[in-house]
C-alpha cells in the first residue's frame, strides 16, 4: 500500500524566529518569549524555507489531511502566543461560605470551599501567570501565557480542583468558572 504525502506551508510573519530541530521539534520565538512544541510522534517531517514552514505528512486519505490542519493550528496558534499572548478570565463563585483564593508556589490554593476544612490546590503550569482579583466579595483569577496548551490546561486545572461531586450541580452552584477566553497582554 502506498503512502501519500500530503505538503502545505505556513507563513511566518515579521517579527517571529522559527527554529526546527531534526525536522520534527519547533521552536518560535517572538516578542513576548520562546514556546517549544515536539512533534516526533506523528509522521511529519517540517522545513523552513523562504520565510514559510513546509509541513509533509506521511499519512494516507483524511487523516493524513486531518493531521496537516492540525500542525498547522498549532504552529499558527504559537505564532500568536509568541506576539500577542493568551489569557484566561475565572470567577469564583460562592453563596454561603466564602472561599478564599491566592496563590501561593507552583499552586493557586483554595480555602473554605463549600465550608470544608481542607485545602483545595489546582497545579499553576510552568510559564503561566496566575493573578487573583478581589473586588469586595468577587474574586477573579486572570490567567495569562504563551503557550495556548499551558494556559488552557492550568484554567482547567482550577476549574477541576472545586468540582462538586456529591451535591446536584444544579442546587449547588459554588465553584471556579471560566468566563472568558482570549488573545492579549499574555
Amino acid at each position: 500500500m502506498a503512502v501519500r504525502i500530503h505538503v502545505d506551508e505556513v507563513e511566518i510573519p515579521e517579527g517571529i524566529d522559527v527554529e526546527i530541530i531534526d525536522n520534527r521539534i519547533v521552536k518560535v520565538s517572538g516578542p513576548k518569549g520562546t514556546v517549544e512544541k515536539s512533534f516526533v510522534k506523528a509522521p511529519v517531517y517540517l522545513s523552513k524555507e523562504d520565510g514559510k514552514i513546509k509541513i509533509e505528512v506521511r499519512w494516507k486519505g483524511r487523516r493524513g489531511y486531518a493531521l496537516l490542519n492540525t500542525i498547522k493550528g498549532h504552529l499558527k496558534n504559537m505564532f500568536t502566543g509568541v506576539t500577542k499572548g493568551y489569557v484566561y478570565k475565572l470567577k469564583a463563585y460562592y453563596i454561603h461560605f466564602p472561599m478564599d483564593v491566592y496563590v501561593e508556589g507552583d499552586y493557586l490554593i483554595i480555602k473554605n470551599f463549600v465550608g470544608e476544612r481542607g485545602v483545595r490546590k489546582a497545579k499553576i503550569i510552568e510559564g503561566v501567570k496566575v493573578d487573583v482579583v478581589k473586588k469586595g466579595g468577587d474574586i477573579d483569577i486572570i490567567v495569562t501565557g504563551i503557550d495556548k496548551e499551558a494556559v488552557g490546561q492550568t484554567a482547567a486545572n482550577i476549574m477541576n480542583a472545586t468540582k462538586v461531586k456529591s451535591k446536584d450541580p444544579r442546587v449547588f452552584l459554588d465553584g471556579i468558572y471560566l468566563y472568558d477566553k482570549g488573545v492579549g497582554n499574555g
